[in-house]
């Protein structure tokens, strides 16, 4: 390649990297005034205390998460939030490529429509067969919450496919329960899995080696045996916890207790049959969801908004809230064993 040549393509390269530098330059600028965009259209803004203003209500970024409002159906006066949960009901820890479930994303719109005071509602979406028994029963307080923090606000759950098991015990904090035709929901149940390979481990010459502070510290080991004493402990936690799914179920649906325990035992119910038992309230579909949410607000109509996240150029690089699959690490976390609402 002679000189000239030479100076041509170093030129090309020169004015390509330039190009290739000026489009991730607008990347970011575009993604920064875009979720300041975002937040100011949404009435929420985040000053440099961080500190959100969110309508008339000043809060902090976790109290008020920053997520975009966006119209879904109806033309009511009366503002409603509609509020997806899918999938398994738990909360992972966040990371550079993992991001929190659906639980999650859940939790921070239930926080979003409690800290507006325009919301005097929520239609909860759900579709889902359970989950953790610690982010259901979070979850289940705040929609409580929500309610709690304005006067006249009502909890409508509409059912999907499958709402059992935590996702039920969720939507025990919903005035009204509307079902489709072919829900399957109930569950009623507690269950505690875990696994032992104390034989295969055997043949394979691998031996354990525990050292522990007491004699259950090591409850559930994959490795040992599990004795009379410490299942009869388990028994235990897993009775409780299901007792108080039945005790909540009677209360908040005003059943009997002794009539719930007939059925809490991990049976799935059509939704003809639950409507039967008193579990849900009626069958039908989202208008139907949205009709009787008015009706408890007393409005002849609901304009119906959702929730979206802000879109960052950081979010490329990690998993958003409510997305694909779950934490492998934090299923297997504890020896593979988890308490679910299941």
């Amino acid at each position: 390649m002679n000189e000239p040549e030479k100076k041509r393509s170093g030129c090309r390269v020169g004015c390509l990297g330039l190009l290739v530098l000026g489009v991730v330059c607008c990347l970011v600028a575009a993604a920064g005034i875009g979720a300041l965009v975002f937040r100011v259209g949404i009435g929420g803004f985040a000053d440099a205390s961080g500190w959100h203003r969110a309508g008339r209500v000043e809060c902090g970024v976790d109290e008020c998460p920053d997520l975009i409002e966006v119209w879904s159906a109806g033309s009511g006066d009366v503002k409603v939030a509609r509020i997806p949960l899918r999938g398994l009901i738990l909360f992972e820890a966040p990371g550079f490529l993992l991001d929190g479930g659906s639980a999650e994303a859940a939790l921070r719109a239930i926080k979003r429509a409690s800290a507006d005071p325009d919301v005097r509602g929520i239609i909860l979406d759900v579709e889902s067969g359970g989950g953790g028994i610690t982010a259901s029963d979070i979850l289940y307080q705040a929609l409580l919450d929500f309610k709690a923090g304005g006067e006249g606000r009502v909890v409508v759950a509409q059912f999907g496919d499958v709402a059992a098991s935590g996702a039920y015990y969720i939507a025990l904090a919903a005035d009204q329960i509307v079902a489709h035709p072919t829900t399957l929901t109930g569950s009623i149940g507690v269950l505690m899995q875990s696994y032992n390979i104390r034989e295969l481990a055997g043949k394979l010459g691998i031996a354990d080696v525990t050292i522990k502070s007491g004699a259950h510290k090591d409850l559930l080991n994959p490795f040992g045996e599990m004795s009379d004493e410490q299942r009869a402990m388990l028994q235990g936690v897993v009775n409780a916890l299901h007792d108080r799914f039945v005790s909540l179920t009677a209360l908040r649906r005003g059943l009997d207790e002794a009539a719930v325990r007939a059925v809490a035992d991990g049976r799935v119910l059509l939704a003809a049959d639950a409507l039967k038992l008193g579990l849900i309230d009626r069958i039908g579909y989202a208008r139907d969801a949205e009709r009787t949410t008015a009706e408890l607000l007393e409005s002849d109509a609901v304009c119906v908004i959702r929730y979206e996240e802000p879109f960052r150029l950081f979010d490329l690089f990690r998993r958003r809230p409510g997305g694909m699959g779950v934490n492998l690490g934090s299923l297997l976390d504890g020896g593979g064993t988890r308490l679910l609402y299941r």
